[in-house]
């Protein structure tokens, strides 16, 4: 049932092109790292690069560290920093814009059948600073991400081989929705992926992932293509 949940979920992104206007084509490159230390205390790590349209230029980079806390295997909460920003670079402008935030999370993992799944709750305090005309703001934000790993092979505990990963994310404002676009809904992403586990401690994929976001009402909503090769590493 959680399963068709999730393909339910992935649908719903796929369905809102209909409303997009504007067509954006990028690529997203990722490296999502957890370790344990103890028996309740970790990290998890990630880092990520991503293009504008049509692969022009490094347009938002990403550092995300955080401090875990494990009350069992597969309950997991987290605090952490994140640092970014978005470059812009047109015929009159090549600027920056900074934002950092504070981040807390909770991700519970279970299985279906041989069906990996992991649901993750996640808010966002973010601290965006002022570029040109536009002022800095504070604003919070609500995440839901749902992921399923899908062995190709029918196995007991799955430790090497290929795999389908199927996901999605919701994003909704909860504070200050005005400074952003003036709405609770702020975005989707909907994700389809292959890829390959080398082992329990390393896997790679590459994939499409489809981000819908919505845009403050004087602007064309945006559906970007995203090609993404991710790196998943856990000690």
């Amino acid at each position: 049932m959680k399963l068709k949940l999730l393909l339910a979920l992935a649908a719903v992104s796929f369905a809102m092109q209909v409303r997009a206007q504007t067509q954006e084509f990028s690529g997203w490159g990722a490296w999502f790292h957890t370790q344990k230390f103890s028996e309740h205390w970790g990290m998890m790590f990630d880092a990520q690069f991503r293009s504008s349209d049509n692969w022009s230029y490094l347009k938002n980079p990403l550092i995300r560290p955080g401090v875990s806390y494990y009350f069992k295997k597969n309950k997991i909460a987290t605090v952490g920093y994140l640092y970014t920003g978005t470059h812009k670079v047109t015929d009159i402008e090549n600027s920056f814009r900074r934002e950092q935030r504070i981040w807390e999370q909770y991700i519970y993992t279970h299985k279906i059948q041989r069906t990996s799944v992991m649901h993750r709750f996640r808010l966002e305090q973010r601290f965006v600073d002022s570029q040109g005309a536009k002022e800095e703001f504070f604003a919070q934000r609500m995440r839901y991400f749902i992921r399923g790993v899908i062995p190709t092979t029918k196995v007991n505990e799955f430790t090497q081989g290929t795999f389908v990963a199927l996901q999605n994310e919701v994003f909704a404002n909860v504070q200050n929705k005005d400074a952003t676009n003036g709405s609770v809904f702020d975005q989707n992403r909907a994700y389809v992926a292959f890829g390959y586990r080398f082992s329990k401690f390393f896997d790679m994929e590459a994939g499409y992932l489809n981000q819908y976001i919505n845009q403050i009402e004087t602007q064309a909503n945006t559906m970007n293509h995203v090609a993404q090769l991710a790196l998943y590493t856990r000690f």
